[in-house]
């Protein structure tokens, strides 16, 4: 049970400093082919597996009262966070109108309304077979890509698109992530991601946008037949980039194992940093490989940081309404200082 803990906290922690990491190169993929081909890389398995993880852990849907309990944990945070950035935008751009639209998600809080809807929709998918819920809910994300009012409104291109690896993951067993974990497919795994890199290599004209499920087939190309085949093509991208990632996470405990179970609160906070970052010169400083070895370990230091105790204590009341976490510092502190004073008083 601790190894199935521990594999899960260690995806977790490592899927999100590839979103911090990623955030951070997307100023840079116009300019340097070799960062926009690891930028498509990381996006074909970061959130594709977030997605499938989330799903792996969604249980209790049945149960009384699961809608309010989703809502409050997902949909209130969202409207929160909706409103701290647009204030926070409205500075960082020095807009001259002040606007707050809840129906269309500041950029990555996408991940909240979706992660809800995908919840609610688990209710009727889960009465079907496995395999035809699957191909009902692939069948949806192929379908949308043609109606051009479905994109980031309410983040419902991205929920349909990105819903069949929600509900794979919620049928994947213990079993199925066991056998997934074995040394044979990790060698496999290694050759997966060092071709998908080649791929994007040798043909740069692939459009990343692919990758977002956040736009209409009309906008990436002219909406045919093919632009379907396009979508699924990139559906089986993903699901080899998944596998292959969830089969080399590691499973032992590790410095950053229990920082897995914060991913939301980096999730949600690493924008104002990356933000800031793009709208600052510090960004001109990266223009080398070996400097942008540097902005990976500026990512996992951020990520480190936005999920320590400190971090989570300090957001807690916002995104989870509770000050349980700041209590216990609180407490833990006190308690230093009751022990430093006995000791100085006992000298």
């Amino acid at each position: 049970m601790k190894q199935r803990d521990y594999y899960f906290d260690n995806a977790k922690f490592i899927l999100i400093f590839f979103v911090v990491f990623g955030h951070l190169l997307r100023s840079f993929i116009e300019d340097n082919e070799m960062i926009y081909n690891i930028y498509k890389v990381i996006y074909t398995f970061h959130m594709p597996a977030f997605i499938l993880v989330s799903g792996f852990f969604a249980r209790g849907f049945n149960k009384k009262g699961y809608v309010l309990k989703i809502a409050r944990k997902l949909i209130l945070p969202y409207i929160i966070f909706q409103l701290i950035y647009s204030v926070f935008y409205y500075f960082l751009y020095n807009k001259s109108t002040f606007t707050v639209d809840p129906l269309n998600p500041h950029w990555s809080l996408w991940f909240l309304i979706s992660l809800f809807c995908w919840n609610i929709m688990l209710i009727g998918f889960s009465r079907l077979s496995p395999a035809k819920g699957l191909l009902l809910a692939f069948g949806l994300g192929l379908g949308v890509g043609y109606f051009d009012w479905i994109s980031n409104y309410l983040s419902l291109s991205r929920t349909f698109v990105f819903f069949p690896l929600f509900l794979l993951g919620y049928h994947l067993t213990k079993g199925h992530i066991r056998v997934l974990t074995t040394p044979p497919f990790k060698v496999g795994a290694l050759l997966a991601f060092a071709i998908v890199f080649l791929g994007f290599y040798f043909n740069p004209e692939i459009d990343y946008k692919w990758l977002l499920g956040s736009k209409p087939y009309s906008d990436m190309e002219a909406a045919s037949i093919s632009s379907m085949f396009t979508r699924l093509a990139f559906y089986l991208l993903s699901l080899m980039m998944v596998f292959s990632f969830l089969t080399i996470v590691p499973k032992k405990e590790y410095f950053f194992t229990d920082l897995g179970k914060n991913t939301l609160y980096v999730y949600l906070l690493h924008g104002f940093f990356v933000r800031t970052f793009r709208e600052s010169h510090v960004q001109d400083f990266f223009h080398s490989p070996e400097r942008f070895l540097l902005l990976a370990m500026i990512a996992l230091l951020l990520t480190l940081l936005l999920s320590s105790k400190y971090a989570a204590a300090i957001a807690q009341p916002l995104i989870e309404f509770k000050t349980s976490r700041i209590n216990r510092l609180k407490a833990r502190f006190a308690a230093m200082v009751r022990f430093y004073r006995k000791k100085m008083l006992s000298n």
